[in-house]
């Protein structure tokens, strides 16, 4: 899922940047090194935010929470 949506972020960001000259100082329309950091901060966010409650879910004994329920 995350994967999909920085594809069709970047595909949609790179549509738009052609609107948005006016806003970007010192920075042009279709800058890679942009993209690819802005890209792989996202990435590493989303990374970070699907780990630690799977790791979080890994500790958990699967008999005490069947019990539990």
């Amino acid at each position: 899922m995350v994967v999909i949506g920085l594809g069709v972020g970047l595909v949609v960001a790179f549509a738009l940047t052609r609107l948005m000259v006016s806003v970007l100082f010192g920075v042009a329309p279709s800058d890679v090194a942009t993209f690819a950091s802005v890209t792989a901060v996202l990435a590493g966010v989303a990374l970070a935010a699907c780990y630690v409650p799977a790791r979080r879910a890994t500790q958990v004994d699967p008999i005490e929470t069947i019990r539990y329920e």
